[in-house]
């Protein structure tokens, strides 16, 4: 796998990449609303210039051929924005840099955004540094709840699902995990799909947005 191509150099396959390239689609959340699929990881380069992104977990996966056992690396991603966008993705290759770009052009495929506010009853502030009510994601054995927090709280769960929290904008949360959570990637997938139960229902003050459309 080559190294990644600039984004000035990039030439768009898909009609996506088409309409964000000649500049008649200049937002990624103008994809999500539309609901238009992603699927090159240059358009998210070109909307998202700001992501930032870390590594998870790297461990050895071996596989047998008639040659006999195949060693690559698997590489657990999580990429964001730090304000309301998140994605995580896993790479495999014989070489570390190949096995993280492989999992960062996933995660950029995988890219969600996701609904902050201030769910707490303890809390009044009105700012989205929390999840706006309970959410409930899951992955392999492992569960995770994840559940509104007064500011200055802070994130209180595990490294994995910490890193994964920060990465999309969450700055005060409760959690609950069940499971088998030394297990990184079901822990890292659990969370994510807790974030993504965000979009799942409308909050009241989001009321008013689609009243206005």
């Amino acid at each position: 796998m080559s190294a990644p191509m600039p984004v000035d150099e990039w030439v768009p396959r898909t009609r996506v990449g088409k309409l964000v390239k000649e500049g008649k689609i200049t937002s990624i959340h103008e994809l999500f609303e539309k609901n238009l699929p992603i699927l090159e990881p240059e358009i998210v380069d070109y909307l998202v210039p700001d992501l930032k992104h870390e590594v998870l977990d790297v461990s050895l996966v071996q596989k047998v051929t008639d040659a006999g056992r195949v060693t690559r690396l698997r590489v657990l991603v999580v990429i964001g924005n730090e304000n309301g966008l998140v994605g995580l993705g896993m790479g495999k290759a014989k070489q570390m840099r190949f096995a993280i770009q492989k999992a960062l052009a996933n995660a950029k495929l995988n890219i969600t955004p996701i609904r902050r506010g201030c769910g707490s009853w303890e809390c009044t502030c009105g700012e989205p540094h929390s999840v706006p009510f309970t959410v409930r994601g899951k992955s392999g054995s492992v569960e995770v709840v994840l559940k509104p927090a007064p500011r200055g709280t802070g994130l209180v769960a595990g490294d994995v699902a910490k890193a994964v929290l920060r990465y999309a904008g969450i700055k005060d949360v409760w959690t609950h995990t069940e499971g088998e959570t030394r297990t990184t990637h079901n822990f890292a997938k659990a969370t994510f799909n807790a974030l993504k139960q965000t979009y799942r229902f409308l909050a009241p003050w989001d009321w008013v947005k689609v009243t206005l459309r």
